[in-house]
């Protein structure tokens, strides 16, 4: 008996695989299921309701000598967990308190690596995670799944890894999608009245996801391997002209990027979704980001410094940008950047001629306005410890940081120098010629908002940037995080008149289109694209869109057809604002003003005038009465908008 017992008591200390084939983790609200299936190395399914949305996603991490978690992998331990927790940002883009509720299960491995899944009510996640000594080799990683026959998509087709992700999100069936069809993320799938949206959130140390269609309904996950060789073509194009055969060397203990879908019946759900940010690593704790201020932006490369009825030479010197800095100071404009010009390109600590950035510092502070200053990453990069200490010296505010084009594991961990550099240094970040966020304003709040969008700034030289594109991105590349589309026009045209002007441009759709992009596009730092002379022409405009917050306490959409339209109401302490934007097609609604707290209200509403369809700059400006419950009738031109402030009747 004596043998008997030891025995019994050693076998408690050795892990046994569990027998088990299938675990499941279902989302809080019950509607979504995770099913994993381990027969044969690891197999996915997602479910919402009884229907099968995603199949045949079998995830695998190929390490130099060893593959996780392998064709047949060893359990040692299944554990759950539920969360039901509140995340509180430094920037809001759409609430101020994130509700992060989800349940979890976590699959342990023979060797100590295992893999994380997360269902939330609006969607589903997964991870890997190692622990190993020292540093390993991620030679690949196998990333595929199926989808519904007759799925389609709206697929951002890219030509390589070489690129700003500023991108037209094409309508296609996936079936017609094969691999020489190459899209970055987000990628937005449709099956039926679904809408599965694909991403990924945490991307560190790490390349970035990438995937093609396998012609067969399929998707098929690629990454970009480490480059080994690079040439750099100019200032700011640095190729890859070789790569290594491996994606990343990193730290054997570590977590990998989320693989992220988010999943809803409906379009308003992408649009209300916050699963990236939730996914984000929490704010490094050892650094204080409470300096951090969102704000609005007056711009000055979109709109060519055209500055006129002035007493001096509009361009590129201090007398133009103190012009800036007095139409910011005089409009509550938060900041003023300074683009491409202010220093000799090659070294981003010889200014140009015609500039002095302290003396602009000075008037700009005196002014109540800070100086956020545009850089190429490369010249950066080449001094950029000397360079932060410098720019926080003069006493600037941010920068703006372009054409990375990249998202190889080293680009990405430049991304994660310049946040942390620039936080020591208390300035933004604002990450222009970029990747999609991924929930790294979570994780560094000072990088505040970035680009990857195809924005205003393309009816220079395009037609592709139209209200149709407009009415795609919040449903696609929004949903991952704030983006720099820089809205504001103040000359705009119909879809018979434009056409596409380098140093005088225009925009597609009405005024209140542009107007109404202030309350829809979310970013935390928000340019006003036009110049300060267009702005003081049409003086009331101007006022209302640099009044609208750029942070948000509630948001609620409203309505929302992707591609055609979109009704939102967003809270910003007790005042409201309800916007509408559709595409070329005239819109109409009516919108229940029950969101609103019990009481009366003054709401102050810009829309279309009633020559809009022809004049893209017609606009009526009303203020009226309104109460909780009341119901409002929207009339949108095509390209149209409208756009209103609710605020409190005094009592």
């Amino acid at each position: 008996m004596k043998i008997l017992r030891i025995l019994i008591a050693a076998g408690l200390l050795i892990p046994v695989p569990l027998l088990s084939k299938e675990y499941k983790v279902t989302s809080p609200d019950g509607k979504i299921t995770l099913s994993v299936e381990t027969t044969s190395g690891i197999n996915l399914t997602v479910s919402y309701g009884t229907k099968e949305l995603i199949t045949g996603l079998s995830p695998e991490l190929q390490l130099e000598g060893i593959t996780v978690p392998g064709s047949r992998p060893v359990i040692t331990k299944a554990v759950t967990s539920s969360v039901n927790d509140i995340l509180i940002p430094v920037a809001p883009r759409k609430n101020s308190r994130v509700p992060d509720i989800f349940n979890a299960l976590e699959l342990r491995f023979r060797g100590g690596s295992s893999i994380e899944f997360r269902a939330y009510d609006d969607g589903v996640a997964y991870r890997f995670k190692t622990a190993m000594k020292g540093e390993i080799m991620v030679r690949n990683e196998r990333f595929a799944f199926s989808l519904p026959g007759g799925t389609g998509a709206l697929w951002p087709l890219e030509k390589g890894f070489m690129s700003h992700n500023e991108c037209t999100f094409f309508p296609a069936s996936m079936d017609t999608i094969g691999a020489k069809h190459l899209a970055s993320l987000p990628v937005l799938f449709t099956s039926g009245s679904m809408n599965i949206l694909l991403s990924e959130a945490d991307i560190r140390d790490y390349p970035g996801l990438w995937i093609n269609g396998d012609g067969r309904g399929g998707v098929t996950g690629v990454l970009p391997a480490y480059p080994s060789e690079v040439k750099a073509h100019n200032d700011r194009n640095v190729y890859v002209t070789g790569r290594e055969d491996y994606l990343a060397v990193t730290s054997g203990t570590r977590t990998y990027p989320w693989r992220l879908f988010i999943i809803t019946p409906d379009d308003a759900g992408l649009v209300e979704s916050e699963m990236v940010y939730r996914l984000g690593a929490p704010p490094a704790p050892a650094i204080d980001f409470s300096w951090v201020k969102p704000g609005k932006v007056a711009w000055d490369w979109y709109n060519a410094n055209n500055i006129y009825g002035v007493d001096f030479r509009a361009g590129l010197n201090n007398d133009t940008y103190k012009y800036y800095i007095d139409f910011a100071s005089e409009n509550g404009i938060e900041y003023v950047i300074l683009d491409e010009g202010w220093y000799k390109l090659g070294d981003v600590l010889d200014q140009a001629p015609g500039f002095d950035v302290e003396e602009l510092c000075e008037y700009a502070e005196s002014k109540n306005v800070g100086i956020i200053l545009w850089v190429i990453w490369k010249t950066l990069h080449d001094r950029i410890d000397e360079a932060l200490a410098q720019y926080e010296k003069w006493g600037v505010r941010g920068i703006k940081v372009d054409f990375m084009q990249r998202d190889d594991q080293w680009m990405v961990n430049y991304y994660y120098e310049v946040a942390e550099k620039a936080a020591r240094h208390k300035l933004l970040v604002d990450f222009h010629g970029s990747y999609k966020p991924d929930g790294m304003e979570r994780t560094w709040p000072n990088v505040i908002t970035r680009e990857g969008v195809k924005g205003l700034e393309n009816n220079k030289w395009s037609a592709e940037c139209n209200p149709e594109h407009d009415l795609t991105l919040p449903f696609t590349r929004m949903v991952a995080g704030p983006m720099d589309y820089t809205p504001g026009a103040m000359v705009n045209m119909q879809q018979r008149d434009f056409k596409p002007i380098y140093y005088r441009p225009a925009s597609q759709g009405t005024r209140v289109h542009q107007m109404a992009m202030y309350v829809v596009f979310e970013s935390p730092l928000q340019m006003l694209a036009d110049s300060p002379s267009n702005y003081m022409h049409n003086q009331e405009c101007t006022s209302f869109i640099a009044g609208v917050p750029v942070t948000w306490d509630e948001t609620r959409v409203v309505e929302a057809r992707k591609g055609d339209c979109i009704v939102m109401a967003r809270r910003h302490g007790t005042t409201w604002y309800l916007a509408a934007m559709n595409d070329w097609k005239p819109f109409g609604t009516e919108v229940d003003l029950s969101f609103l707290p019990a009481g009366d209200y003054v709401m102050e509403v810009f829309s279309d005038g009633i020559n809009a369809d022809r004049h893209g700059e017609d606009y009526r400006h009303e203020t009226h009465k309104a109460a909780t419950g009341e119901k409002v009738t929207l009339s949108l031109a095509p390209g149209g908008g409208w756009v209103a402030k609710i605020t409190p009747a005094s009592r």
